[in-house]
């Protein structure tokens, strides 16, 4: 396993980070426990979650990942060779049951926080990240920013920052990311931190072969604000896998949960099936292709991986030790070039 540090930091994490966002819904606790202890024991010490996992979102399962974390970390005494980050929740109607003040005020972080420390059975997390922006903006497949006139949100970044420093100095967050961030937020948080503020060193969003979005404006914010990638979906639900190219498995994510559709459109399964012939005909998997293209890309710190089997969850650890030739690396840009980004 190879390591990067996390910019501006002391914190050293494995190229590859443990998602866990299945953990509570279609994985049980003893899969979650199994899970981690192999990828600790396979060399990877980044593991993240959120409060509203598992997903999808169901009120009597909020929290669920968190605490199967918890138990796990309890059981093992093993807090000090994890590097753990969550998330708070931010607004939306959909999570409504989880608190009445959604959002990054001073009391939904202070609530937040305290209950995502007490189901982790940890004192502290070491990234603490805003799932998603407060303001109207283009995440979670909106292709483009349309300004909404009636938008109400005002610019609150320095005060949420604020509030963030004081569990800073307390020792409960050892340093803050984003998450589902675009350059504007990502550079309003980086003006704050100019004026003293703590600084933001990660943002975390989609990033995958099908989704090379955040090219455009963001990675140019990362490399000049020194702050690290981790994105989430490499594989696209698993559209990169390949396994949806001849029918849709039994139990898979989107045959379980046909809404998980963004990776799913005629442009999306014309781009994998061409990175599936380039796999192919360099004897690679598909799978461990699409996760070694995303492991080295420059800006990337850690590749959050997940998986709902011990199979899959070798294979993309096993992704680490794969290097792609440059030969590989020039067809992937041709399908790019061809199909550019058909599943922001």
């Amino acid at each position: 396993m190879q390591y990067n540090k996390i910019p501006h930091t002391d914190i050293e994490v494995s190229k590859i980070c443990l998602g866990s966002m299945t953990w509570g819904r279609q994985n049980t606790e003893a899969e979650g426990h199994e899970q981690m202890s192999y990828a600790l024991d396979n060399g990877v010490n980044f593991i993240d979650t959120a409060e509203m996992y598992s997903v999808p979102f169901k009120p009597e399962n909020q929290g669920s990942t968190e605490t199967i974390i918890g138990t796990w970390l309890a059981k093992n005494k093993n807090r000090d060779k994890i590097v753990l980050a969550s998330k708070i929740t931010g607004p939306s109607p959909t999570f409504k049951p989880i608190r009445d003040n959604l959002g990054f005020s001073k009391g939904a972080l202070e609530d937040a926080l305290h209950k995502s420390l007490k189901r982790l059975q940890t004192d502290y997390l070491d990234i603490y990240q805003l799932h998603w922006p407060e303001r109207n903006t283009n995440y979670f497949g909106q292709r483009g920013y349309k300004h909404d006139s009636s938008e109400q949100w005002e610019d609150n970044i320095a005060t949420i920052l604020e509030s963030l420093d004081t569990y800073v100095k307390q020792g409960k967050i050892r340093h803050i990311g984003l998450s589902n961030e675009g350059p504007f937020g990502t550079m309003r948080f980086m003006e704050e931190a100019r004026k003293g503020a703590p600084r933001a060193v990660t943002v975390q969003n989609p990033y995958s072969l099908l989704n090379r979005t955040d090219e455009v404006g963001l990675t140019e914010v990362l490399h000049r604000e020194g702050l690290g990638l981790l994105p989430y979906s490499p594989l696209g639900f698993g559209q990169l896998t390949g396994k949806y190219l001849d029918g849709y498995p039994e139990d898979a994510r989107v045959t379980l949960f046909p809404n998980y559709s963004r990776y799913h459109s005629d442009n999306s399964f014309e781009a994998t099936r061409r990175y599936k012939a380039i796999a192919d005909s360099h004897g690679l998997s598909l799978t461990q292709m699409a996760l070694a293209f995303v492991n080295d890309r420059p800006f990337v710190t850690a590749n959050i991986i997940g998986a709902t089997s011990m199979k899959q969850l070798k294979e993309n650890i096993g992704s680490a030790s794969v290097s792609l030739s440059e030969e590989v690396l020039k067809a992937i840009d041709e399908v790019h070039e061809a199909i550019p980004n058909p599943a922001p």
